[in-house]
């Protein structure tokens, strides 16, 4: 078994990522493997290094408001791309009415500010040991 790999991507124009490193840390204490894509990244770049990788889940943290945008484009891109059974999920400033329509879209649970580094560990490994957990160990 191998451990549950995760990519934390950074879409777009947003330059803030304490956040998106600070989950990043949470997740390798964890057991994760954890692969940080930096800041700056388009939904290509983003879903390429996840082709690449292997990863399990897909975790943006998006602060610019350009989630309604970007958590779409990213999902098409992953189903294009053959990698639709990954895990879309991620966080940042997003309303509880985008977090339900981005879910309706097919976006796994979505975290806003002061979430529980663990919440969201807990969360990403539930989902992957659901629908993934034959190729996986925590």
């Amino acid at each position: 078994m191998r451990k549950i790999r995760v990519l934390v991507g950074k879409a777009g124009l947003d330059g803030h990522d304490r956040g998106a490193k600070v989950v990043a840390s949470a997740m390798r204490d964890a057991g994760f493997e954890v692969i940080y894509t930096g800041l700056h990244q388009t939904p290509e770049m983003i879903v390429q290094a996840a082709v690449q990788e292997d990863v399990d889940a897909v975790a943006l943290s998006i602060l610019s408001g350009a989630h309604m945008t970007l958590f779409p484009r990213v999902l098409e891109l992953m189903k294009e791309r053959g990698i639709g059974d990954v895990l879309l999920t991620g966080g940042g400033i997003i309303s509880k009415e985008d977090m339900a329509a981005l879910k309706a879209q097919g976006v796994g649970d979505l975290f806003g500010p002061g979430t529980p580094t663990s919440a969201i560990v807990e969360s990403i490994k539930g989902w992957v040991m659901q629908h993934r957990g034959s190729k996986v160990g925590a």
